[in-house]
């Protein structure tokens, strides 16, 4: 392996939408050159633990170590969503940060958390994903609050995932995949009448509310909207 090491951490605090992200966030080294072996090997070695996160794009390979506050916003868009899903009666299979990879495609990500609906049933009773043979999942999300990171579109795309949830240092913004490609719209496709612009307030509220009070707020969000139609 040939490798040259790129971005080796986050070194400053930035100020975001959601208040001061500090230097711990994320550790990331970014590696070039990297063969597929290697790739295989890392997983392999850190198959039983959470950090450090890897994620690879022929050749270039990403090795994150998460903070705090990372997981915490992981953990509200997931929440989140899935609340949204229970609300609108939609069935859903969460994955977690499952790896999905496939070396013909020469690509491999664990996401922040990742989401099936048409195919949840399908998948609800396998003990592991093989995307040379099962269906990738249908939603992604990603948390990214600090810059240089790897851009996972060209890894999405390629393994197929129909739609993107990214909370960048402001906003939650919904990509859906048009030609391999992502493009920025304002509504999700499997979670059919969610808006953006309603996602990003939503988690906006969860740092200032009781969890159950958030809770109820989200079922009267969208008990509404279903109301409306």
């Amino acid at each position: 392996m040939s490798a040259v090491l790129d971005l080796p951490k986050t070194t400053d605090s930035q100020t975001t939408f959601y208040g001061k992200i500090e230097s711990d966030v994320v550790e990331r080294v970014i590696l070039h050159n990297v063969s597929w072996e290697t790739y295989e090997k890392l997983l392999a070695d850190n198959q039983d633990i959470v950090n450090p996160r890897f994620s690879y794009c022929d050749g270039d390979l990403e090795i994150m170590v998460l903070g705090y506050q990372h997981e915490v916003l992981k953990h509200r868009l997931s929440e989140l969503l899935v609340e949204i899903a229970r609300v609108l009666e939609i069935d859903y299979e969460g994955a977690a940060s499952t790896t999905f990879r496939r070396e013909k495609k020469r690509k491999g990500f664990e996401g922040d958390a990742n989401f099936y609906f048409k195919n949840a049933e399908l998948v609800r009773t396998k003990n592991e994903i093989d995307l040379s043979k099962d269906p990738p999942p249908e939603l992604v999300i990603e948390i990214d609050i600090t810059q240089g990171s790897l851009s996972k579109f060209p890894i999405f795309a390629d393994l197929g995932i129909q739609e993107v949830w990214r909370f960048d240092d402001e906003t939650v913004k919904i990509y859906r995949l048009q030609n391999q490609d992502y493009a920025e719209v304002g509504e999700s496709i499997c979670l059919p009448g969610v808006k953006s612009e309603a996602v990003t307030d939503l988690l906006f509220n969860a740092q200032e509310m009781k969890r159950f009070d958030w809770l109820k707020l989200i079922h009267q969000k969208f008990k509404q909207e279903i109301r409306k139609k």
